[in-house]
């Protein structure tokens, strides 16, 4: 058993690697300008799947390499947050809608904001504080009680388990580690098969950065689950995954890190908080971009010139916040990280957070057209 002071070397370690791959992660989506809504929004208003594709590509990267660690033993998904066995469907549909509808009239998911705010835009700021506001609610205060005793309890069960490989074990007889991997390799096949089917079209750019957020989300898992995991904690003498929110392996979220910021920078003297790596991957990646945004010479301030565009901000931040709460991630928590491990629930929520981003987008164009 190690001691604590061992411990506490590990936990900075853990800290440290994460704060590390977090700055390389807002580079990376800066100069590539990874964005789940630019995804979405490209291929339904110019039918350009480029920015789709890149995100494909991180997520076949990402769905690949946790296969291959779940298969070597590295890592199991049933100790990653997305390994409940009973399923809030509701909450994470609607959640997931929720978010996908304020990300389009907050220009921008999470990680976005996040990016823009590094290279100097204002409007970002008043988003991702009213996302860590709302987020704390739907966290702790009035909005949990309702989530908690309403829709939270429209559950449905997994079956032989909450991950796609837990279901071809049982239904091939495969190990479930084997399972896995088949599952990863066959749904990672078909994405690649999809990105690569006509390569005339394709940004090269695109796929190699896509490449590099899928192996930082990767990394992150190994971070967690590996380098962070203490088989016999010296003081509940318990397994323990070190410094995470949940208790358990994490890769990269960033909408409740956000509100977990927050909430550190008001009560901190409490002595109550400690520092996550999710909040050090928000503070890496604002930290990221930031850097990115100064060395290409495109940081610049940016503010609001009407109050309707304000008032649309706020309310996309507050939609983002809720939403991801109550789908139990954002579109890179889930869209990312939750699909990497092939989670039944992560499935769900994306096709929420697509639905509603899809929707609001429509919406908009119809009614610029009747503006117009």
């Amino acid at each position: 058993m190690i001691t604590l002071e061992q411990l506490q070397l590990q936990t900075l370690q853990v800290l440290g690697l994460t704060g590390v791959l977090s700055v390389l992660a807002g580079g990376l989506f800066h100069r590539s300008h990874f964005c789940t809504l630019g995804a979405i929004s490209d291929w339904v208003i110019m039918g350009d799947a480029n920015r789709a594709k890149q995100w494909a590509v991180a997520l076949a990267v990402a769905i690949l390499g946790f296969g291959g660690m779940s298969s070597l033993g590295w890592v199991s998904p049933v100790n990653t947050m997305y390994g409940n066995t009973q399923l809030p469907w509701l909450s994470l549909w609607l959640g997931g809608a929720l978010f996908g509808s304020g990300m389009v009239l907050g220009s921008g998911c999470t990680s976005k904001s996040l990016v823009r705010l590094g290279a100097g835009n204002l409007k970002s700021l008043v988003v991702l504080m009213a996302m860590g506001i709302s987020a704390l609610a739907a966290l702790r205060g009035l909005t949990a009680v309702w989530r908690v005793h309403s829709i939270d309890l429209l559950t449905v069960g997994t079956g032989p388990g909450p991950f796609l490989g837990q279901w071809l074990a049982h239904l091939t007889g495969l190990t479930p580690s084997w399972a896995g991997w088949v599952s990863a390799c066959g749904v990672s096949g078909l994405l690649l098969l999809w990105v690569f089917k006509d390569r005339r079209t394709l940004d090269r750019s695109a796929v190699f950065s896509g490449v590099g957020i899928g192996a930082i989300v990767v990394a992150l898992w190994w971070v967690s689950g590996v380098l962070g995991f203490v088989p016999e904690h010296p003081q509940t003498l318990e397994p323990a995954f070190l410094a995470t929110a949940s208790g358990r392996m994490e890769s990269m979220s960033l909408t409740a890190p956000v509100a977990f910021v927050l909430d550190a920078f008001m009560y901190f003297s409490d002595g109550g908080k400690r520092l996550s790596v999710g909040m050090v991957m928000v503070i890496g990646l604002l930290l990221g971009a930031f850097c990115s945004a100064r060395w290409q010479g495109t940081f610049r301030w940016e503010g609001f010139t009407q109050t309707a565009d304000l008032g649309r901000h706020l309310l996309g931040g507050a939609l983002m916040g809720m939403g991801a709460v109550m789908a139990m991630g954002c579109s890179i928590g889930q869209g990312l990280s939750g699909l990497s491990s092939l989670s039944l629930g992560s499935c769900i929520a994306v096709f929420g957070i697509v639905l509603g981003a899809v929707a609001t987008l429509h919406w908009q164009m119809y009614r610029a057209e009747v503006l117009a």
